[in-house]
């Protein structure tokens, strides 16, 4: 078999030949099982090759005078064919892995085979979960009550003289320590303030805040004020807090007291 005829494979795989070396290698063909596996593998890439026109097709036909070059071309055609089969077992495989991770169970039914039955998963079922337990008597009057549990020590208080009351939980923090508070029959409009008083005397005010006209927790607003402070102070060493009412003039006055922390 001569190198020319394997030539014409390639291009009577694109139709470069004209009348008469078509039908010369189509003689061929019928009798040579080597041209016709060589042209079963051109077809894939005709596409590819279409892009070279008839008459560079027919000059590497003819040409003597480097043999090698079509060598170097159907190692190139072999290796793209190569090169398309490994793309297309990848995406088989990527359509694969997906198509199971979306059927799931699903898909391990489908891949049995027989009339055996495949045993069925069961669904996942989520173990109920017990809402925690509340750390003190649930009061309708606290800001935890309805799942916002307050942490740290209560102390409760109620002024005798102004009638105002307040609910403080003190938590001991690295930082020093965080005071959630609420407050009720807080009246308004004013300004108030509250200030940590420590054992050695020395006070810190850590919040600031204004009242409306309708107070906190009063006939015309009965939602309670909940606030949140932190102050450097350890709980040991505050000795109490105190909740103060702040005039135009800048005079405080008490207005409800935590003592004896």
């Amino acid at each position: 078999m001569s190198r020319a005829d394997h030539m014409d494979v390639a291009a009577y795989a694109l139709g470069v030949l004209d009348q008469a070396d078509t039908e010369r290698f189509e003689e061929h063909l019928a009798t040579c099982w080597a041209c016709a596996a060589e042209l079963e593998t051109m077809v894939p890439v005709v596409g590819l090759l279409s892009g070279i026109d008839g008459e560079s097709m027919t000059a590497l036909e003819q040409t003597q005078t480097d043999p090698a070059l079509l060598d170097r071309t159907l190692v190139a055609v072999r290796q793209h064919r190569r090169r398309s089969r490994v793309r297309q077992l990848l995406a088989t495989a990527a359509a694969v892995v997906v198509f199971g991770g979306l059927s799931g169970v699903g898909f391990a039914t489908f891949a049995g085979s027989g009339d055996e039955p495949l045993p069925q998963a069961e669904p996942t079922r989520s173990a109920p979960v017990d809402p925690p337990a509340s750390s003190k008597p649930s009061n309708p009057g606290d800001p935890g009550t309805g799942g916002n549990e307050q942490e740290g020590e209560q102390h409760n208080a109620t002024d005798p003289g102004t009638g105002v009351k307040t609910t403080m939980w003190l938590a001991a923090k690295q930082y020093g320590t965080r005071i959630d508070f609420q407050l009720t029959k807080l009246p308004g409009p004013r300004t108030c303030r509250l200030v940590v008083v420590r054992k050695n005397a020395t006070t810190e005010v850590i919040s600031t805040w204004s009242v409306p006209g309708g107070g906190y927790g009063t006939n015309t607003n009965q939602l309670p004020l909940e606030l949140t402070a932190t102050t450097s102070a350890g709980m040991d060493d505050i000795q109490k807090i105190q909740v103060q009412s702040v005039d135009v003039n800048g005079v405080a006055s008490p207005l409800v007291t935590v003592a004896d922390l």
